[in-house]
């Protein structure tokens, strides 16, 4: 909808979403102090403003928020953005609270780097916090340039205490530690080409600053031990690549980090075969495969894709209510852990929507990090109305 401001005469388009959620845990929980709850609901907001007074300059306001009945920290609301845009044509600046996304790959995106990712919201570290910036893009004749000051870091956030999904200790994030003696207030940059040769899209970037992706340091205080994050200071470079060839999608991220300890090298690389209207109907198939490697090993405390294999579909019915199912599973080719999800969408009616999401793992080898979390099979069910 939009309404007009009585000074300037200029429409502001409202709009957003409004979502009753509940997630469904089949098997008790590992920890005591988890809550025991089977079913667990919660309700969020996000409501977006846009000004457009003019051609070249545009206002956009997103912020969201969630209460849930059984996990405080879930119980959370965030500006993602909220920032000015100036356009010039083939150049922009955008200032304030923004949100940038890199990568190609489906199941992980090791070289998106810029804003912190919300694991109050999903452990897919697909949900971002906004992030304080300066962006500059500059669009030229062999690409385009984008510099990004930002003055500000924000934490991480994790889920409290009682929360589930959950690990072996509960986190603590007034224990923070930060490498740098400026803390939050370290100001960070970032520097990233794009360009597309033919069928290919690449893009090359540089980060230096503090790193998004905490240590977490077991710590003992009065009331037990915790896990406190500690934020180094990193340098990351990063290069994706995408080729489109017909019904083929090649895709490859990879990194190369220092500051955490040795420098580490990591890359994803798969594709994406789709089969266009499949045994002559509307549907399309795709069919996904992805490597991950991580040259921390398997004893990296930082993340679990050090050798796994990943496979899935997405079909998309292609109607007028844009049904889609996503499929997945990730295998771990030294100890066989794996880890089951599906994604399904359609709309229920105009302005409504459904939204069903699981994690499941059929099989968790014992010792390895996933075996914190194998009790945590999870359903969510999401209804959201659209303004």
């Amino acid at each position: 909808m939009a309404w007009t401001a009585a000074a300037q005469a200029t429409p502001i388009d409202v709009s957003g979403y409004v979502a009753a959620e509940v997630r469904i845990f089949p098997a008790e929980a590992k920890f005591a102090r988890q809550h025991e709850n089977a079913f667990s609901p919660s309700m969020a907001l996000q409501p977006e403003m846009r000004w457009k007074p003019d051609g070249e300059n545009t206002l956009t306001i997103i912020a969201f928020g969630r209460v849930d009945a059984d996990d405080s920290e879930r119980t959370h609301w965030d500006i993602r953005e909220a920032n000015w845009l100036y356009n010039a044509g083939d150049w922009d600046l955008r200032i304030g609270l923004g949100k940038v996304f890199w990568g190609v790959a489906e199941s992980r995106h090791l070289v998106d780097i810029i804003n912190q990712s919300d694991l109050v919201e999903s452990l897919d570290e697909e949900d971002k916090l906004g992030q304080p910036m300066a962006n500059l893009n500059v669009i030229t004749c062999i690409g385009t340039w984008s510099a990004f000051v930002l003055p500000y870091f924000r934490e991480r956030t994790f889920a409290g205490s009682d929360g589930r999904p959950g690990l072996p200790l509960p986190f603590d994030e007034n224990l923070a530690t930060f490498e740098s003696s400026d803390k939050e207030r370290h100001v960070d940059y970032a520097l990233r080409w794009q360009e597309r040769l033919g069928d290919i899209d690449v893009g090359l970037s540089h980060f230096h600053g503090t790193g998004r992706e905490p240590r977490l340091m077991p710590t003992l205080t009065p009331s037990g031990p915790v896990f406190a994050p500690h934020y180094d200071q990193i340098d990351q470079t990063g290069l994706d690549i995408q080729a489109t060839l017909d019904a083929w999608l090649l895709k490859l991220e990879a990194i190369v980090r220092s500051g955490q300890g040795e420098t580490l090298f990591a890359a994803t690389a798969g594709f994406e075969y789709t089969l266009y209207q499949l045994f002559e109907t509307t549907y399309d198939l795709g069919l996904i495969a992805e490597y991950h490697h991580d040259g921390r090993g398997s004893d990296a405390p930082f993340t679990v894709f050090n050798n796994d294999i990943m496979a899935g579909t997405r079909l998309a019915l292609n109607d007028q209510d844009d049904t889609a199912v996503l499929m997945g599973a990730i295998l771990d080719v030294e100890t066989q852990t794996t880890l089951a999800t599906i994604e399904f969408s359609t709309r229920l009616a105009d302005g409504w929507k459904l939204e069903m999401e699981g994690r499941i793992f059929p099989y968790v080898a014992n010792g390895s990090v996933e075996s914190n979390s194998e009790r945590e099979h999870t359903f969510e069910l999401r209804v959201l109305r659209y303004f």
